[in-house]
């Protein structure tokens, strides 16, 4: 009798040995997290890719970006990037809008810089390709640099977007720069101490002598904020990164710009 215990014993701890490594938590897996994996994808993409001259657009950008092209979101069960809108307008069947997307979650202005600089000078070189000849960069970025914020605030937030604007220009002297406004998130302090201050000085420097023949604004923060003027929850998936319907959105607000010239306003 005790022998039948113990071997029925064992027949169950097998058993839920068997059932762990069902899991990836019972796997020796090494620590690669989601943004490394990202540029990793991206790297490797930009180093061996023989369609880069095929590319009128290309954005740059953070999470905000990086989930414009994402379906499934794998850390909110049920929520929704904008992968249908990105596939039915800026894929690969859309040669007259396909896009080339950089975006990479988490990205603070001066991580897109490392990016972005030239590998003569020691960065990524991410826009060194001569092949990679956009008719308009889409620029997204600053809003994680409003945590852990350096202090003042708002000014280290522009002058990180006033230098990926400078160094996307020199990179790619003959593509328009649409410098897109941050969005609202859903703290009213954030929107109001960074978000909208940082967004005025962006539409200031678009209209500057020296930065609008290169440079548009696309204001998208009305679009996405209700009349008492907090954010449209409908239109994100969380606090920050719109959803299917946010996403469309951006896209509609997008179209008429990429039809206008440079210098004209927005």
């Amino acid at each position: 009798m005790r022998r039948r215990w113990i071997l029925t014993g064992i027949s169950l701890c097998w058993s839920i040995v068997a059932h762990a490594t069902d899991f990836v938590a019972a796997r020796p897996t090494p620590r690669v997290e989601y943004p490394q994996r990202r540029l990793n994808d991206i790297t490797a993409y930009l180093e061996n890719a023989s369609d880069l001259s095929t590319y009128p657009l290309v954005f740059i950008g953070d999470s905000i970006t990086d989930f414009f092209s994402m379906g499934k979101n794998p850390w909110l069960p049920g929520k929704v990037g904008g992968k249908a809108v990105w596939d039915a307008f800026f894929g690969s069947d859309h040669p007259q809008t396909r896009a080339l997307n950089l975006g990479i979650s988490g990205d603070r202005t001066e991580w897109l810089l490392y990016r972005l600089q030239s590998k003569a000078t020691g960065g990524l070189g991410e826009l060194d390709s001569p092949d990679l000849n956009p008719k308009f960069i889409l620029l997204m970025a600053g809003i994680n640099n409003t945590y852990a914020a350096e202090d003042p605030m708002v000014d280290s937030v522009y002058a990180g977007i006033q230098a990926l604007v400078d160094q996307v220009h020199a990179a790619k002297p003959n593509a328009t720069i649409v410098l897109e406004s941050l969005l609202p998130s859903n703290e009213d302090w954030r929107n109001r101490d960074a978000v909208i201050p940082v967004n005025r000085r962006l539409h200031e420097l678009a209209q500057s002598k020296t930065y609008q023949g290169f440079l548009q604004y696309l204001e998208l923060y009305p679009l996405y904020i209700d009349h008492a003027g907090h954010q449209r929850t409908e239109l994100f998936m969380d606090g920050l990164h719109p959803n299917e319907g946010g996403y469309r959105l951006w896209r509609d607000a997008l179209m008429p710009l990429l039809n206008q010239p440079p210098g004209s306003g927005h």
